[in-house]
């Protein structure tokens, strides 16, 4: 096969170039001699490199490369058609050392050999399958472990932040880690801040990392707030979340604060606890409501029509990620004067 000739010094620069335009062939190793690199090609280079006259294109024995694959479909070729990799793509989520997939009835066969390939693919500790969707009012869902050990507490990084939890006692979704950073972004110093539905609390931690502020971390999951305290310790964030467990409606019954900022993530059903959060909010202060919809302009109409009498300024509408088809997770930031 063909090879590129190039003496030791000039060596790592050529190779360099060759990986740069996809020309170096990593299917078999690089040869070496006293004097001379030895490197596999694909095809022959073009004019710009073989300028140099020190580079000689030659016919030599190269040794296959034994190299370990580089995508779950090299793990899974000729097991799984190829239509259905990109399905299975989709629905795989990294939780720390914990890895989460969706695989369908179709595949039910072949789902051992696709939880192994996850394992050695993402160098990871569990591989869990989805056996229900979150459900309940401690919105958890059931898990199949398929591969590694069945160990399903972790620890998850996000722009710094550590998340400890347990995936199947809490909810928590990777997914939603660049909205965090979008309320994240939007927050001042000394706010006074109430996530509602905080779970292990990943907006409340990363808005606190990034100011100083104090913020009301309420969730009805007991195992949530436990994870809760032990994130605070985690980040070192004592000081600035108060965790509260239990129904944030009557939580806030008792308590006569107001607040600069609202989170409302839980998009299934937010809506009942609209008013509650609108009742709690200062003048001009933001609330950053969540919903499952077909249409954008559902969730803001619903904001206008549970704040009544008061002025509603929509700063954002985003389509934070597809649900269903023609669903979608909308996430609506309003300040309510």
């Amino acid at each position: 096969m063909i090879g590129l000739k190039v003496p030791r010094k000039e060596a790592n620069q050529a190779r360099l170039f060759l990986l740069e335009n996809k020309i170096l062939n990593l299917d078999f190793k690089i040869k070496r001699s006293l004097d001379y690199v030895y490197l596999p090609l694909l095809e022959k280079p073009g004019k710009d490199l073989m300028r140099d006259r020190s580079l000689q294109i030659v016919e030599t024995e190269f040794e296959e490369a034994k190299r370990s694959p580089r995508s779950m479909e090299e793990y899974l070729k000729g097991q799984i058609p190829a239509e259905k990799m990109e399905d299975l793509k989709k629905s795989f989520d990294i939780i720390g050392e914990v890895v989460i997939l969706e695989i369908p009835e179709e595949l039910e066969g072949e789902k051992k050999a696709i939880a192994e390939a996850a394992l050695k693919f993402t160098k990871r500790r569990a591989v869990y399958r989805k056996g229900s969707e979150v459900k309940g009012i401690t919105r958890t869902r059931e898990l199949e472990h398929l591969a590694g050990e069945d160990h399903s507490e972790t620890i998850h990084q996000e722009f710094g932040t550590r998340i400890m939890l347990d995936v199947k006692k809490v909810y928590f979704s990777p997914r939603l880690a660049t909205e965090r950073k979008i309320i994240t972004d939007q927050v001042e110093d000394g706010e006074l801040i109430l996530d509602m539905f905080t779970g292990v609390g990943p907006f409340a931690l990363s808005i606190a990392r990034h100011h100083e502020v104090e913020v009301y971390a309420v969730d009805i999951n007991p195992e949530a707030i436990n994870y809760l305290k032990r994130n605070l310790e985690l980040n070192k964030l004592q000081e600035r979340i108060i965790p509260l467990e239990g129904d944030v409606k009557d939580i806030l019954e008792g308590m006569d604060l107001k607040f600069d900022r609202v989170i409302m993530n839980l998009p299934g059903s937010a809506l009942e606890f609209l008013p509650t959060a609108l009742e709690h909010l200062k003048p001009g202060g933001v609330v950053h409501y969540y919903q499952f919809s077909r249409d954008t302009d559902d969730p803001v109409e619903n904001i206008k029509n549970m704040a009544k009498d008061r002025r509603v300024e929509i700063l954002e509408i985003r389509k934070v990620k597809s649900t269903k088809p023609g669903e979608w997770h909308v996430a609506v930031d309003a300040k309510i004067n």
